[in-house]
């Protein structure tokens, strides 16, 4: 879900030009979480193969990667590992929204209200442990590291923007910045034409980039400091935050209590919206578990295990797959086994 912040950054919109010959960082559930919302039949309904299975997810991958590709951008795809405890609140909310969105679906479907269909049929989407399996083989079918986070995917990808093995982390959750991202590009499992909520027109949807430390000196504030102002406003760890303080308000507030944090909390009440002390939540996000040996790794891409996924296994036609990687075994071989610093030069 990601922190209320975005109101308050200096956000620079960017082009796939701008990306070229950069690695990249992808917050891989985001993604996929996306391309279940969005990649869609007319009635809402997931893709699914003639077994019954999802496929809406493995048609993400494959046009997004196979167009990023095309445009000499390397991407490595990061994954989630164990929830913090704190989050499991978070993670219960979500599914409760998910099963309403359910049952609300259910009964349009028997009111065959196409439009209240589609529209609750984005909100129902889950990721399951097959998804996931299926996606990271598909991922290194075309040749692209996957790491897998001891916890958070995102801090696990912030690591690694912030030991330059990677330009910045593709996701569209500002709360990255909560682990030091110094990097952040939104926007780019989306780019292109996308419809609007509810209308018939469509909109422009162009990539854009968040710059950390631009940031912290546009806000004037320190790195704890940014910690603290999402708390107030909520994180994944304490949803909702605290009742009636939105970004511009938690923006004063901190600045006011400067690095006096537990002043802050006891001025806005934190134990009354809470069960936890706000100490737990800070702690967690400053301390997250990453991983520090992961390696990246890029090989060539192997065509005939994708069409043993997407064809053999799930029914995609075999010329729209053969369409979608024409041209990128032979010409990114080479380009993938290139060195890391060739792509920092």
């Amino acid at each position: 879900m990601g922190v209320a912040l975005t109101e308050l950054l200096l956000i620079k919109e960017i082009n796939l030009e701008f990306l070229k010959n950069k690695v990249l960082a992808v917050d891989a559930p985001m993604w996929l979480y996306q391309f279940l919302s969005s990649i869609r039949q007319r009635d809402g309904s997931l893709l699914i193969d003639s077994k019954g299975n999802v496929t809406s997810h493995l048609m993400g991958l494959l046009t997004r990667v196979s167009n990023l590709t095309r445009q000499n951008i390397k991407l490595v795809f990061v994954f989630d590992g164990e929830p913090p405890k704190l989050k499991h609140s978070t993670l219960e909310k979500r599914k409760e929204i998910k099963l309403e969105a359910q049952r609300n679906f259910e009964k349009a479907k028997e009111r065959a209200d196409a439009e209240l269909m589609r529209k609750y049929a984005s909100r129902t989407s889950r990721l399951t442990g097959d998804m996931i399996g299926e996606a990271k083989n598909l991922i290194e079918a075309f040749g692209l590291p996957v790491v897998e986070a001891p916890s958070e995917a995102e801090a696990q990808a912030s690591l690694i923007v912030k030991n330059n093995d990677a330009f910045a982390l593709a996701t569209n959750d500002a709360d990255a910045l909560l682990f030091e991202a110094p990097l952040i590009v939104r926007n780019l499992n989306m780019a292109g034409k996308k419809k609007k909520t509810n209308k018939l027109s469509y909109e422009t949807i162009s990539p854009d980039i968040i710059n950390l430390d631009d940031n912290l000196k546009h806000l004037g504030i320190s790195q704890e400091q940014l910690i603290a102002l999402a708390m107030l406003i909520g994180t994944d760890y304490n949803s909702g935050g605290i009742k009636g303080i939105g970004p511009k308000t938690a923006l004063k507030l901190v600045k006011r209590h400067k690095n006096d944090f537990e002043g802050l909390f006891i001025d806005t009440k934190w134990n009354d919206s809470f069960e936890f002390s706000w100490r737990e939540v800070f702690d967690l996000i400053k301390n997250i578990p990453v991983n520090e040996k992961y390696e990246l790794k890029w090989k060539p891409i192997d065509e005939e295990r994708i069409m043993r996924l997407l064809v053999g296994e799930h029914d995609f036609s075999e010329e729209r797959v053969k369409m979608q990687i024409e041209g990128l075994t032979d010409k990114k071989t080479k380009k993938m086994q290139t060195g890391l610093s060739d792509f920092f030069g």
